[in-house]
C-alpha cells in the first residue's frame, strides 16, 4: 500500500509525515495528497522560496505558501529617538489605494519636516485567573502578591534571559476570583511565549507559598483574558500593551492647502465628527480612521502575529487648529512587535524588515517608531481625502 492510500485510510496522519519524511518532502506529499483527494491542481501554492525547515516552528501541516502583493511607501522622514532619517515602508495588501494613500502621507510628512515619534511605554502582559474560597481570601491573595513582588519577579525571571517582570497590576477581583496582570519587558521579541512560560512558573510559586499560609488558591487558567491578547479591549487602550507609540506633526496652513487640498479646520472637523463622535455613537474602541489598514499591511509583510492587528487597530487620532497650524497626531497604545523570533525568521518577512533596517537585535524600538510614522502618514492622507471629498475618486482610480 502506498503512502497516499495509507493517508486516505487514516493509517498515517498528515502531521506525522514531517517526522517520517522531513519537512520538505512532507510538505510535498501533503500537497499531492490534497490534489488527489479534492481533484484540484496547485499551480501557485506550490511555488515559493522559503525553507520548509526554517518555518517548521511557525506552521504545522504545511502544504505551500500564499503570496500577498507587497508594495512600498515612502520614503518618510522619521524624527524619533531610535529611528532617525528616511525610511521606506513595506506594505503587504490586496486593498487597492492603500499603498498610494500611505505613500502620499509619507511624501507630505517628509516635505513638511518629518514625523516626531516616541515610544511612550513598552510591556507584554499575561493575566492568569486564580480561584479562592471567598472574596475575603481573594483579597488576601492580592495583598500577598503585592507584598511579595520581588520574590515572584525572581521566580518568573529564572525562566528567561531576556524577560524582565516590571510590575503586576492591575490585580482585578471578580467575586472570589483574582486576575493579576503580569507586565514584562521582552527585548526585541514580541514575547508572548516568553511571558507565558515565566508567568506559569510564577503561578506555581504563588500557589505553593500561599498553601504554607493556609490560603487555598487554585490556578484556573494561565490566561484569564485580562491580558488582553488578540482581542479589542478597553484595558489595552488605557493600560497599553506591546509598544505604545505617539507620532505627531505640525503642518502650516499653506502646506495643508497645497498638499492636501483642504484646510486645517476641515480636517479637524472630520476628525471630530468621524473619529470622535462617530466612534462614540457606535461604541468603537478605536477613535481613528484606519489604523488597522497600515498596521495589518506592515504586520503581514514583516512576520508579526497577524492576530495582533486587532490590538493595533486601537488608538486615538488628534487634529487641532493652533496658531494657524494643524497639529496632527496618532496614539497607538497597543503594538505587539518583534524584530527577532516568530515569523520574523521567515525569509521574505526578514527581507521586509531589512528594508527598514529593522531585522535583528536592538531594533524593535526603531521598528515601533517607523510603524507609528507610517500610521500617521496613512491617517493624515485619509482624513485629508475625506475633508477634500477626494476619497471616492481615489478608489475609483486606484482600487475598490
Amino acid at each position: 500500500m502506498d503512502i497516499f492510500e495509507e493517508l486516505k485510510n487514516k493509517k498515517i496522519k498528515l502531521y506525522q509525515l514531517d517526522d517520517m519524511l522531513g519537512h520538505k518532502e512532507a510538505t510535498k506529499i501533503r500537497r499531492e495528497f490534497l490534489e488527489k483527494e479534492l481533484n484540484i491542481k496547485f499551480n501557485h501554492i506550490n511555488k515559493y522560496s522559503i525553507s520548509e525547515e526554517n518555518v517548521k516552528k511557525n506552521i504545522e501541516n504545511m502544504i505551500g505558501a500564499i503570496q500577498i502583493p507587497l508594495g512600498i511607501a515612502g520614503p518618510i522622514r522619521v524624527n524619533g529617538e531610535h529611528a532617525k532619517g528616511l525610511f521606506y515602508i513595506p506594505l503587504a495588501t490586496t486593498e487597492g489605494a492603500l499603498v498610494a494613500s500611505v505613500n502620499r502621507g509619507c511624501s507630505i510628512i517628509t516635505k513638511c519636516g518629518g514625523a516626531i515619534v516616541r515610544v511612550i511605554d513598552d510591556k507584554m502582559t499575561r493575566a492568569p485567573c486564580f480561584k479562592t474560597r471567598s472574596v475575603v481570601e481573594a483579597i488576601k491573595v492580592r495583598d500577598w502578591i503585592l507584598k511579595n513582588f520581588d520574590k515572584i519577579k525572581e521566580v518568573a525571571e529564572s525562566t528567561t534571559r531576556h524577560g524582565k517582570l516590571i510590575k503586576i497590576e492591575p490585580i482585578l477581583i471578580v467575586g472570589r476570583n483574582i486576575y493579576p496582570r503580569f507586565c514584562y519587558k521582552t527585548g526585541d521579541a514580541m514575547g508572548m511565549n516568553m511571558v507565558t512560560i515565566a508567568t506559569e512558573e510564577a503561578c506555581k510559586f504563588i500557589v505553593e507559598e500561599l498553601k504554607k499560609e493556609n490560603i487555598d488558591v487554585k490556578l484556573v487558567s494561565l490566561s484569564g483574558n485580562a491580558c488582553v491578547d488578540k482581542k479589542p479591549s478597553g484595558m489595552n487602550l488605557i493600560e497599553g500593551r506591546g509598544k505604545s507609540v505617539v507620532a505627531e506633526i505640525y503642518l502650516d496652513r499653506e502646506e495643508v492647502e497645497k498638499y492636501l487640498k483642504t484646510t486645517p479646520e476641515a480636517i479637524a472637523e472630520v476628525n471630530r465628527l468621524k473619529n470622535y463622535i462617530g466612534s462614540a455613537i457606535s461604541n468603537s474602541m478605536g477613535f481613528n480612521a484606519h489604523y488597522a489598514n497600515i498596521v495589518g499591511a506592515i504586520f503581514l509583510a514583516t512576520g508579526q502575529d497577524e492576530a495582533h492587528i486587532v490590538e493595533g487597530s486601537l488608538g486615538i487620532t488628534m487634529a487641532e487648529v493652533e496658531d494657524d497650524k494643524l497639529y496632527f497626531s496618532v496614539t497607538l497604545p497597543d503594538l505587539p512587535l518583534a524584530t527577532v523570533g516568530g515569523g520574523t525568521r521567515v525569509e521574505t518577512q526578514r527581507e521586509a524588515l531589512e528594508i527598514m533596517g529593522c531585522y535583528g537585535s536592538n531594533k524593535v524600538l526603531k521598528f515601533a517608531e517607523i510603524v507609528g510614522a507610517a500610521v500617521l502618514a496613512g491617517e493624515l492622507s485619509l482624513l485629508g481625502a475625506l475633508a477634500s471629498n477626494h476619497l471616492a475618486k481615489a478608489h475609483k482610480e486606484l482600487g475598490r
